[in-house]
């Protein structure tokens, strides 16, 4: 499927993957929706795209917020035909640390926003695709990429529910897959190592420095968002990818912690 002149919603959109996939998929002639939960973000993200771009304020989670989003792209572009799914959270906690366990809130908001949330905007992102018309090239109606992570199988302390939930993104990718396959619809997910976002920006320069020398093989540095939004769009352009989770991530190897 060509990105130009088809339509895209993209989460996460106001910062590092999701903004560089925005500008990405703008530079090659799509039309976006974006959405975040950061509307000053969102605004610097329709002023750096321009009229490529529409934002809307979004919980991912929330499937009110989902529906009235992909309506909104419906309303002003007439169609959907890609969705990047790049929103999520971090946060982190040990199973049991000072004698108390893992707060089950924590858990309920990284599930809720990096796995319930990416599959919210799957559904609805593609009961619109099924109504579009197969393209003409390659019979598609739509392609959907998710955002996984190594830590799906390699995570830290303090990583359950975050590696639960990039682990449950990789393990719906193939059912979901199967599911939409009759509909010309591809479900690809992306399993990024450590990228130079606002995640990485919080941490000291020697530990960053520290992860980069012991963890990444190489190149030895940071990935660039640029280069998961040019995975994106070769996803959407190579119609021969389905049903897989490809990994972006210099060979790291996650240590302990």
């Amino acid at each position: 499927m060509h990105v130009k002149n088809k339509v895209a919603i993209v989460t996460g959109a106001a910062s590092g993957l999701g903004y560089a996939s925005c500008k990405a998929l703008a530079a090659a002639g799509a039309k976006i929706i974006g959405v975040d939960i950061n509307a000053d973000k969102l605004k610097q993200l329709a002023k750096d795209v321009g009229s490529s771009v529409i934002t809307r304020v979004v919980n991912v989670a929330d499937e009110q917020d989902v529906k009235n989003s992909i309506d909104a792209a419906l309303e002003k572009f007439g169609a959907l035909h890609i969705a990047v799914n790049c929103a999520g959270v971090v946060d982190a906690a040990k199973t049991v640390s000072k004698g108390k366990p893992f707060p089950l809130d924590t858990w309920n908001k990284v599930i809720g926003i990096n796995l319930t949330g990416t599959f919210n905007i799957v559904r609805f992102a593609a009961l619109a695709m099924i109504k579009n018309e197969p393209d003409a090239e390659s019979g598609e109606r739509g392609v959907i990429i998710n955002t996984a992570s190594g830590a799906a199988w390699q995570g830290q302390v303090g990583q359950a529910a975050y590696s639960a939930s990039k682990a449950g993104v990789i393990g719906m990718t193939l059912p979901v897959a199967r599911d939409l396959a009759p509909q010309g619809i591809r479900v690809v997910a992306i399993a990024p190592g450590m990228f130079d976002t606002a995640m990485a920006a919080g941490l000291p320069e020697t530990i960053l420095r520290s992860i980069v020398d012991r963890m990444i093989l190489y190149p030895n540095r940071l990935g660039r968002p640029e280069e998961f939004a040019e995975l994106v769009r070769h996803i959407i352009e190579n119609s021969y990818l389905n049903a897989t989770t490809l990994n972006l991530d210099g060979g790291a190897r996650i240590s302990t912690r």
